[in-house]
């Protein structure tokens, strides 16, 4: 396994913005510090939810048009972003082995254990195939990716949706230029809908995504020596209108002062403060075509699930003739 998180990396990461967005206003905090042990399972569980439909129609699209994107991309070489188990990622695998194209598989995720598991796992079914995972953050390091063979980037998920305006524009322009003229790229991205259908996806009857919400408090006490009540905090879900997409908060029940004893920081919040967690955009057709445009990307398919929730953007770097 490459592995570019080495060191104190991650830590010092979670320090930096444990303090920049603790002593922010209003609080923030990156949705990538959600997925410890206990985080992914939780997020394992909100997928097979019936008000969380996004992996639903993903999944769909995937068994639909996995062997049109196959043939399309011709790709030897499937990288996948933030890979996680690489379960989707079989579709993708296997409409590429099927069309005789398939050599390497690089899964890219920031758990080495997910990682190491997926990477063996995939090389007992696919007998022959390069697995070759990496570790990096992917706003990090999209430049020290493997850059051999025709690749195929997928960024599934909706994933996409969890970076602001201007960090997909940075991101979609700094993986644009690791990419090579034949390159494909296929992103997932959650559709714009009923504001109410939004809603229920990020906040459900059961509780599970308001636990895995309130966990990211409990990888900062046992990180960074810090004392949250995460049960005095209100998960709260919202979809913003003007922005156009879904925000998650903790909100809290009382006034307190927190010691976050690692970074020898208080982090104070009034009664009904709120701690943003994650935003998840919603993207309309024109819009996301038009960013991925501007970063240098041809777009070559559009897929969408029947219900047309979701969507499969595939985009090629194009082949300039001489």
């Amino acid at each position: 396994m490459i592995d570019h998180l080495g060191g104190d990396y991650l830590r010092q990461a979670l320090e930096s913005d444990v303090r920049a967005g603790f002593t922010s206003t209003p609080k923030w905090l990156p949705p990538k510090w959600f997925y410890d042990a206990a985080g992914s399972e939780l997020f394992a569980r909100i997928t097979r939810l019936a008000e969380y439909y996004p992996t639903r129609c993903e999944l769909e699209i995937l068994r639909r048009r996995a062997v049109d994107v196959a043939a399309l991309s011709r790709a030897d070489t499937l990288v996948e972003l933030g890979s996680g188990t690489s379960e989707k990622t079989v579709l993708l695998l296997d409409a590429l082995a099927a069309a005789g194209t398939l050599r390497a598989y690089v899964p890219v995720d920031v758990d080495a254990v997910t990682l190491e598991a997926a990477a063996e796992r995939l090389a007992v079914r696919y007998r022959g195939l390069d697995v070759r995972p990496v570790r990096a953050d992917f706003e990090r390091h999209l430049a020290l990716l493997p850059r051999t063979g025709r690749r195929l980037v997928a960024f599934l998920g909706g994933t996409i949706g969890n970076l602001t305006p201007v960090a997909r524009e940075v991101f979609l322009k700094e993986l644009r230029a690791t990419m090579r003229p034949g390159d494909t790229l296929l992103l997932g991205a959650d559709l714009v809908k009923d504001p109410a259908r939004l809603v229920a996806a990020y906040d459900d009857p059961r509780g599970v995504t308001a636990a895995f919400n309130r966990n990211v408090l409990r990888v900062i006490n046992r990180e960074l020596d810090a004392a949250f009540e995460p049960e005095a905090f209100e998960h709260v879900a919202l979809y913003d209108e003007d922005d156009e997409w879904i925000e998650m908060r903790l909100r809290a029940a009382r006034p307190m002062e927190v010691p976050i004893r690692a970074l020898g920081l208080t982090a104070a919040f009034g009664a009904g403060e709120e701690l943003r967690t994650e935003i998840s955009a919603k993207f309309r057709r024109e819009g996301l075509l038009g960013e991925l445009s501007r970063a240098g990307f041809a777009v070559a398919r559009w897929y969408t699930d029947s219900g047309g929730d979701f969507a499969l953007t595939l985009a090629a770097v194009p082949i300039v003739n001489s």
